[in-house]
């Protein structure tokens, strides 16, 4: 495969006790071991901001250069980490990311790789979560298409607690076969949806949140 394919995959990496964890270390450490870890930029967003003063500007060009954008964390309390949101609501902005003018990121791909405690089945009707792992992971699709980016596929781990070390192989292995393998595994899809012309335009709604400058909200 061409280097120039991998050298614009960015990996951002949200998990607040890495040192301690049994997946996304694993994925990163299976990362850094291949020669692709020279072509791939991967961000800690814990250890880059442990003061969660996130430098918006930096984490903006990184998603500007990037073709493919991974999103690399556990599952917390049926959504994502704390800085990871935060990462969210403070980088994607109105008139960058979406509205008028918030075109930077329109025709990239973004992949959620991600793990659970609970199993398959109890994100199922009859399960303890009541729903499809997909319903809780809502956010993240409209979340993604409102920039224009294409949402792929997510790569889920479920049970992860108790995942033997084969399951745990297998989940770093199809990790690091798809970054290696970027975009040939990804899926024919249609233009992603970034408006409704039957809902409010994006240039007539209001911010989706406080440009933190002082504003009451």
């Amino acid at each position: 495969m061409p280097e120039s394919t991998l050298r614009d995959i960015l990996v951002i990496v949200a998990h607040p006790d890495l040192a301690r964890s049994n997946v996304t270390r694993r994925l990163l450490d299976r990362l850094q071991a291949d020669p692709i870890s020279r072509q791939v930029e991967v961000r800690d967003l814990y250890r880059l901001y442990p003061d969660y003063h996130i430098h918006v500007e930096a984490e903006q060009r990184a998603l500007a250069a990037a073709r493919l954008v991974v999103l690399l964390h556990p599952i917390y309390w049926y959504s994502m980490p704390a800085l990871q949101k935060l990462w969210f609501d403070e980088v994607l902005r109105l008139g960058w990311a979406y509205g008028p003018g918030g075109t930077a990121l329109h025709g990239k791909d973004c992949w959620l790789v991600t793990s659970t405690g609970g199993s398959s089945h109890s994100y199922s009707t009859g399960g303890h979560n009541h729903h499809p792992i997909e319903e809780f992971l809502l956010p993240y699709k409209h979340s993604t298409l409102t920039c224009g980016l294409h949402y792929l596929p997510p790569q889920i781990l479920h049970s992860a607690h108790r995942a033997s070390e084969a399951e745990l192989d297998a989940h770093a292995d199809l990790f690091l076969r798809r970054l290696q393998h970027y975009p040939e595994w990804c899926e024919i899809k249609p233009e992603p949806i970034v408006g409704d012309e039957e809902a409010v335009a994006l240039d007539e709604r209001p911010p989706m949140f406080s440009t933190l400058d002082g504003a009451d909200a």
